[in-house]
């Protein structure tokens, strides 16, 4: 279990390929569910609404417009802010449940005796994960970015469908709009929660767990 914040944090760096077939799975996905995933509307909730402070959505004032069309510098631009936003979901959760000491019973290496149980909190578990572990870690990542979960499908829609799990279970209309924007909106949180969590724990020297039990959640000490 403590491993799989790392998996999670690993995939963050993962890059994105341009394909023709982004264009084809948004084309699928729209008929599906009626809902274009890269209508710019998706995420625009109160109370902030829509955030563009440097104007990119504007083709004009876009520093892409001289390689790439709108739609294709959009495209790519929202699948990597919906794909790092589900990472870094993941990786709070993974956090979490590091932090209250809930891992995988037994041994993550057999052969250096290593449990689960042995992987600190916070950064310092990731040099204590074995050389072997990291590097099956990174593999996993990039069979899951070319083969299983492909970057190059920017629809964001890999046919699992949504909600319950192992059951497809594809939405329409308004349903999948209100899915749509609380997916990406939680991921814009997660992805400053698990960065915060970050930062907090490179200036202080605690983990999230240790911060928690000395008072020390905004790096100033206790009250």
């Amino acid at each position: 279990m403590k491993v799989a914040a790392f998996l999670s944090t690993a995939a963050v760096a993962s890059a994105f390929t341009p394909s023709p077939a982004s264009e084809r799975s948004t084309t699928v996905l729209a008929a599906r569910g009626g809902i274009d995933p890269l209508d710019p509307s998706i995420g625009v909730t109160d109370p902030v609404g829509l955030y563009d402070p440097l104007g990119w959505l504007n083709p004009d004032k876009d520093p892409a417009k001289d390689f790439a069309s709108f739609h294709a510098s959009f495209e790519r631009r929202r699948a990597v802010e919906r794909k790092h936003g589900r990472v870094a979901m993941m990786a709070v959760v993974g956090m979490l449940f590091h932090n209250a000491d809930i891992e995988f019973p037994g041994y993550l290496s057999t052969s250096e005796n290593v449990k689960f149980s042995d992987i600190p909190n916070g950064f310092e578990g990731l040099a204590a994960v074995p050389t072997a572990g990291l590097t099956q870690i990174f593999l996993f990542c990039g069979i899951c970015e070319l083969a299983i979960w492909p970057a190059s499908n920017y629809s964001g829609d890999y046919g699992c469908g949504y909600g319950r799990p192992f059951v497809p279970n594809f939405l329409e209309g308004d349903e999948k709009k209100f899915k749509l924007d609380m997916e990406l909106n939680q991921g814009r949180a997660a992805m400053l929660g698990i960065f915060g969590a970050m930062v907090g724990e490179a200036v202080t020297g605690q983990n999230l767990g240790e911060q928690v039990a000395s008072g020390n959640l905004i790096g100033y000490g206790p009250p």
